[in-house]
């Protein structure tokens, strides 16, 4: 199939900043698209875009279909570029089949699925029923888009969701998240003289994101550091800084911390990095096999984060749960329950941002787990704050639309797809709840790395995927 009008529509949506909170000029690009061909449009208060376009002749009298993705994409990038989210143009290449940004996210999830969508609104030899184009914001900081969706702002009453990651499979069930923040206060302590301050980095984590990837034993940074951190701690260190990770979503990747140290003990602290720097090579070597490690002095002019917090700190970061919690029963290989521990960042006023996320298709389970997370930050001093969270999306086995598309994939292929369920959240668990008589699938073409530089799309799998949403259009 001739996918060129997606990938031009992808490709002028890369160069549209867009991340979450901040979709502006997104927005602007879908109205100005559906003015420009006098096409049915309306915006909510929240930014989300609905564009109509009428049934080709002859589909007039079928059910309109909703086709539906998020706008917004996480923004990450290596710790070595100085790319500007916020203003400059994803950088990609294609390189044996796959189209890869290498230093920051390509912004495929859910640029591809947005871009499918204006595909089907731009070409008018498509045949279809009358569809409902729904681009929802804010999607990857708390589905807050889906979550604002009012009855009535689509009409249809079967859903596509363009936003699952793996050609060849068809997805009819999603985990339900919620985030759980702790907050530490700290107070600022003197350093004394005859300290020097040392910069301990780890970095190269694939990282990847919190769902999907959970289950890949990948390393998290903020995790290791403060494993090291809790390593050196006999040796009356003094912790002046500490940040890893980042987005809610994605699990972290790299962090550094800086650390005052006897100068009489900085010889044996480094020597300890350097023999704990070995250990996680070797831990790492098949999951993450790009690690560095870097340990640098530095000047200092700061002090440092008093040492009650700051044992506290450690202990929690070491003790919070984080990974699997538990595989589903009645679906093998499903990944039940898990907890990603985020980040954990230094903010204004003296405080010590720690943030976890936790998903589960259980929501009584997603909820205990986040308990759990809660006590250890509690039981460390810290205040702790949980999101609402969203629900998970139960599977319809029975669905129809479901029907369709592993019908029409039989017949393109001869082969027959994968139906699943997936651990990693969907706008379909919200859309359960303001339309519970929505018939719901998400399929879409392949993409690794996302929530991480190197995301990449599968070229050909962005044929195959394409082919067969015209496919289920013309035959649902």
């Amino acid at each position: 199939m001739n996918t060129d009008r997606v990938l031009n529509f992808f490709r002028e949506i890369t160069r549209i900043p867009r991340e979450s909170g901040h979709e502006e000029q997104i927005i602007a690009y879908l109205q100005k698209f559906a003015a420009d061909r006098g096409l049915e449009c309306k915006t909510d208060r929240v930014g989300n875009v609905m564009i109509a376009k009428p049934a080709s002749k002859g589909y007039e009298n079928r059910p309109t279909v909703v086709l539906q993705g998020h706008t917004d994409m996480v923004c990450e990038k290596k710790s070595t570029s100085g790319f500007d989210f916020s203003r400059d143009a994803i950088q990609y290449v294609i390189e044996d089949g796959w189209m890869i940004a290498h230093d920051t996210t390509l912004g495929a999830d859910n640029g591809i699925g947005v871009a499918a969508a204006m595909a089907v609104l731009d070409d008018d030899t498509i045949e279809h029923p009358r569809v409902e184009c729904l681009f929802t914001v804010s999607e990857e900081t708390g589905l807050d888009g889906a979550r604002a969706v009012k009855k009535g702002f689509v009409t249809g009453k079967t859903l596509i969701n363009l936003d699952d990651e793996d050609e060849g499979y068809f997805c009819v069930g999603c985990a339900g998240g919620m985030d759980t923040v702790g907050t530490f206060t700290y107070r600022d302590r003197k350093l004394l003289p005859g300290f020097v301050v040392t910069k301990f980095t780890i970095g190269g984590g694939q990282g990847g994101h919190s769902g999907d990837d959970i289950d890949k034993g990948r390393i998290n940074a903020v995790q290791q550091i403060a494993r090291f951190l809790n390593e050196i701690w006999p040796y009356r260190i003094d912790l002046c800084h500490i940040g890893a990770g980042n987005k809610r979503n994605a699990i972290a990747r790299g962090g550094e911390v800086v650390v005052a140290i006897p100068a009489r003990r900085e010889e044996k602290v480094v020597a300890v990095f350097n023999d704990f720097a070995a250990r996680l090579k070797a831990e790492y070597a098949v999951t993450d096999p790009g690690l560095y490690f870097q340990a640098e002095p530095i000047e200092w002019e700061g002090g440092a984060i008093d040492r009650g917090t700051a044992v506290r700190l450690i202990r929690a970061l070491i003790s919070i749960p984080h990974g699997v919690e538990a595989m589903s029963a009645d679906i093998p290989g499903l990944i039940e329950t898990s907890t990603n521990l985020a980040s954990v960042k230094m903010a204004k006023g003296h405080k010590i941002l720690v943030g976890t996320m936790q998903r589960s298709s259980v929501n009584s389970q997603r909820i205990f787990l986040s308990e759990r997370v809660a006590a250890v930050l509690e039981l460390a001093g810290a205040k702790v704050k949980h999101s609402d969270g969203y629900p998970g999306w139960k599977p319809n086995m029975n669905s129809h639309i479901k029907d369709v598309c592993v019908e029409s994939y039989k017949r393109l292929f001869g082969r027959e797809p994968i139906v699943r369920a997936i651990h990693a959240g969907l706008e379909c668990g919200l859309f359960t709840e303001k339309f519970p008589d929505m018939d719901m699938i998400a399929f879409g073409p392949t993409l690794r790395g996302v929530h991480a530089p190197g995301e990449r799309l599968d070229l050909a799998s962005l044929d195959r995927f394409w082919a067969v949403l015209l496919d289920v259009l013309k035959n649902i």
